[in-house]
């Protein structure tokens, strides 16, 4: 599968000019912020009736049970009382499932239970209401969690931005913010845009987009993305796409765009009841036609009832999402746990999935007899003041070999080259092999062309000391995951945006069987797809907020971790389905 072939790229192109339609032309997600604010306390408003009309129909039940109050005329008007309040909304969906000619398991329940009340069996009736009370709420609490998801994805995105208007920087909100303005980014900051580079250098954690294990240098003509973290300088950037029309907001209409789908089984459940409607009035009509019994004849209404169904299946479904969920599991819905069963291809992302997403030193390789203390003693002084992800890995080194801490002097970093100073008095170069080649240092270490690593040279005095090698590390959990989704007789590939060389390494130390590497998010979409298209039954694991329309294209999506920053928190794998869907085709 080439990520460079004619048809591919054609389909990539689909993807982002439908993207683009379905983005709208001016609105940026945060406009969305306000609107979102009032479905939550919705919810809370309706949590809170919920809970009370279930701990109304416990406490009458309770009392009913006990005999306590008196029965006028043989009628238990506190049991009808607790039936009518606590099966309101039970009875109000079956009466418009009704009017539109609809035999539902609403309907059955409200038979059921108008039965069981008409006969004296108040107990029997508010028994059956609190049970399927219960079941909703649960079921309701499950599927809130996708929309809490949707709304802490919204805070990745700064809501305002500083525009430089001629020679001046002012605060703007971010739906001001037009095509063609130049925004400031300070360091540590969240970039509002999608844009180029004007003025500036720094490195910007862009995994959330491209996926990419390391930040990226930024120079002017260097394309940015809205929703990544501006690491280090001030990045002056003209904005070339805002709001919806970003990646980062595209992301989120995809993901806002996710169904909320009933489990098969559950619908397979829903068609049932209608039958059973039917069935138990039936049977209904035949015993009072061989009995003439009206209290024989509502029994069999009662016993008949399709409460069982109604309120089993989706309890059976909450379940098992309970227990995955003690495990570390979030799932969204029966809907997702079913179509688990039938997946036959997992395709895994590999930042922050596979790996932990952190720089750290792999290897030391020294040169002229020098040690690898003195390798990384000299880089470690010389990347002392440096923001760059590659220099923490080595200054943390540093720190925990107890070395000597001094600061480099005469100074000069060279964009995408590395860093001239004096380290002890003696000149030093710590950088790429290309910085060595302009100072005249010869690399006497061998470059690997299928190296999966990033390598900084470090030279002092005029002769080579050493490389220190750097990798993402891959998580210690990874290779027993492999293991174990390859016992399940599943076909296993990893999409990445990292280097092919990082990405074949990968492959080859876990045992994938498919590995496609240095591709975009609207290409892993793609790649979802053409599995699809073939018939297979996808599951796609991620992390960063780039995956999130590869999760919404597979059939299953598994998102690492529960954090708005989308960032694998746990110490193991964790499935967090609440911010994908299955296809609507399920």
């Amino acid at each position: 599968m080439a990520a460079g072939n004619g048809e591919h790229a054609h389909a990539v192109e689909e993807i982002r000019q439908e993207s683009a339609s379905q983005a709208g032309a001016s609105t940026a997600p945060s406009a969305h912020r306000h609107d979102e604010h009032e479905p939550d306390e919705h919810d809370h408003a309706a949590d809170w009736v919920d809970w009370a009309r279930v701990a109304l129909v416990g406490v009458v039940l309770l009392i009913v049970w006990s005999g306590l109050v008196p029965k006028p005329h043989g009628i238990d008007w506190l049991a009808l009382a607790g039936i009518a309040i606590g099966g309101y909304p039970i009875f109000k969906e079956a009466i418009a499932d009704l009017l539109k000619g609809h035999m539902t398991m609403e309907l059955s329940m409200t038979i059921a239970l108008v039965a069981a009340a008409g006969i004296g069996e108040f107990l029997t009736a508010l028994l059956i209401t609190l049970f399927v009370l219960i079941a909703e709420i649960l079921e309701g609490m499950t599927v809130g969690r996708g929309r809490k998801a949707i709304r802490k994805l919204l805070d990745l995105l700064p809501q305002d931005a500083e525009v430089r208007t001629d020679d001046q920087v002012a605060h703007r909100d971010l739906s001001q913010v037009r095509p063609g303005d130049v925004v400031v980014v300070r360091p540590g900051g969240h970039i509002p845009v999608d844009g180029i580079v004007v003025s500036g250098h720094s490195f910007v954690d862009q995994a959330s987009i491209t996926g990419e294990s390391m930040p990226a240098e930024k120079e002017p003509g260097a394309k940015v993305f809205a929703g990544t973290i501006n690491h280090s300088g001030v990045l002056e950037i003209r904005a070339e796409k805002v709001g919806e029309q970003t990646a980062f907001g595209r992301i989120i209409e995809a993901v806002e765009r996710a169904e909320h789908s009933r489990a098969p089984i559950q619908r397979l459940a829903d068609r049932l009841a209608g039958y059973l409607v039917y069935f138990a009035l039936a049977c209904a009509a035949f015993t009072f036609l061989i009995t003439r019994d009206a209290r024989s004849t509502i029994s069999v209404i009662v016993v008949a009832g399709a409460c069982g169904i109604a309120a089993g299946t989706p309890l059976a479904i909450l379940g098992a999402i309970g227990r995955a969920a003690r495990q570390g599991a979030i799932i969204k819905g029966g809907l997702y746990l079913e179509i688990l069963g039938t997946v036959d291809t997992v395709v895994l992302d590999k930042t922050g999935t596979l790996t932990l997403g952190t720089p750290e030193i792999l290897d030391i390789v020294t040169s002229n007899n020098a040690s690898a203390e003195e390798v990384v003693r000299v880089a470690a002084t010389a990347e002392r003041f440096s923001e760059h992800p590659l220099a923490r890995a080595i200054t943390q080194r540093a720190a925990e070999w107890f070395l000597p801490d001094a600061e480099p002097e005469n100074f000069r970093y060279l964009p995408g080259k590395g860093i001239l100073c004096d380290v002890a008095g003696v000149p030093a170069a710590v950088g790429t092999r290309a910085l060595l080649e302009a100072e005249g240092i010869p690399a006497v270490i061998a470059e690997d062309p299928h190296q999966s690593y990033s390598e900084v040279m470090v030279a002092q005095g005029g002769k080579m000391l050493g490389a220190i090698r750097i990798v993402d590390v891959l998580r210690p959990e990874a290779k027993e995951a492999i293991r174990e989704i390859r016992a399940l007789g599943c076909r296993i590939v990893v999409l990445t945006g990292d280097r092919k060389e990082v990405g074949e390494a990968i492959a080859k130390i876990l045992g994938v069987d498919e590995v496609d590497s240095e591709l975009l998010p609207e290409e892993k979409v793609v790649s979802v797809r053409e599995f699809r298209a073939r018939g297979r039954k996808v599951a796609m694991v991620g992390d960063g907020v780039n995956d999130a329309p590869s999760l919404l294209e597979a059939n299953v999506g598994i998102a690492m971790g529960s954090e708005p920053t989308w960032r694998a928190r746990a110490p193991r794998w964790c499935c967090s389905v609440t911010t994908c869907c299955a296809s609507p085709t399920f």
